[in-house]
């Protein structure tokens, strides 16, 4: 039978793709990790990992489990959650949030401390995913508000924009750009490049790629990946540069620094809470969370 132990070690290791980072996340050494990894690969009957020297690699079936693994993990956080309200009588203060991962590095630590201070009573059970994977589970009625990036049209849904930042460059701290103050463009000409991939991180790789075009530019791409702090974590570790989001700054990443950079198409990050519009009411508390989020400024003093 998986345990949920089990399951969030697998979580953490696919999300970081290194057993000492996943380890220090989970507060516990690797043996225990590796271990946990192995019984829940004999459980499953299946190979989730392709160990590799210095780091691990999802195998096809550890892709295919890890949303159901994330999504076991939440909702095992959800029923923990609504019956320790249910015993207080407060098991209606509960608010299912979905956001992108961008998003957690200062919006969403902005929009807890908030909530904490005016709401104490409302609980938010956060849930990590893409913006069409909110936008579904909105329609579904499994999210009550959604922090998402701007699809071609939020058909069925009303939507605010909370965010609209430039994107700065990402650089090694030892790279020698990393002395600049402020970056051009054409610094990044035959520089080895980390990109989002064109699936998740679509918005930004069109953007990015449109801004390359236009400026006549070929950064060396190393690498296309999905998560903004894989991006993170491969820029600090020397691999490439990259352009993120500006909020992203806030993270304050080991080894990495973050430079404004001038563009010739300007780039920008925006982020908009997402809610079900038509003939569903929203309870009380959702309707005082929105407002609240809402009237949060679109930077922190720290990043804008």
């Amino acid at each position: 039978m998986l345990q949920l132990n089990q399951v969030q070690c697998f979580v953490e290791l696919a999300r970081e793709l290194h057993f000492g980072r996943a380890a220090e996340r989970l507060n516990m050494t690797q043996p225990p990790l590796s271990r946990a990894i192995q019984q829940l690969e004999w459980e499953l009957g299946v190979i989730l990992f392709e160990r590799r020297q210095n780091a691990v690699a999802l195998t096809a079936a550890g892709r295919a489990f890890l949303p159901k693994a994330v999504h076991l993990l939440d909702l095992a956080d959800a029923t923990e959650s609504l019956a320790r309200r249910s015993a207080t009588g407060t098991a209606g203060a509960i608010a299912m949030i979905g956001y992108v991962p961008s998003a957690g590095f200062d919006f969403l630590p902005r929009v807890m401390a908030t909530v904490s201070r005016e709401l104490p009573g409302v609980e938010m059970i956060l849930h990590e995913m893409s913006t069409p994977e909110a936008l579904a589970a909105l329609h579904a009625g499994r999210l009550d508000l959604a922090v998402v990036r701007a699809p071609a049209q939020f058909a069925g849904l009303h939507a605010h924009r909370v965010i609209r930042e430039p994107v700065v460059a990402a650089i090694p701290a030892a790279h020698p750009l990393a002395s600049k103050t402020r970056l051009v463009i054409g610094d990044l000409h035959e520089q080895p490049f980390i990109m989002y991939s064109p699936g998740q991180g679509g918005y930004f790789y069109e953007l990015t790629t449109a801004a390359f075009h236009t400026a006549g530019i070929a950064p060396r791409y190393m690498q296309h990946v999905q998560k903004t702090h894989t991006i993170l974590s491969l820029v600090g570790s020397g691999l490439g540069l990259a352009l993120l989001p500006q909020e992203v700054s806030a993270a304050r990443f080991a080894g990495v620094a973050f430079r404004p950079i001038d563009l010739p198409v300007p780039i920008v990050s925006e982020l908009y809470l997402a809610w079900p519009s038509g003939g569903r009411s929203a309870a009380h508390h959702i309707e005082r969370l929105r407002e609240l989020i809402l009237d949060l400024p679109m930077s922190s003093p720290a990043t804008g």
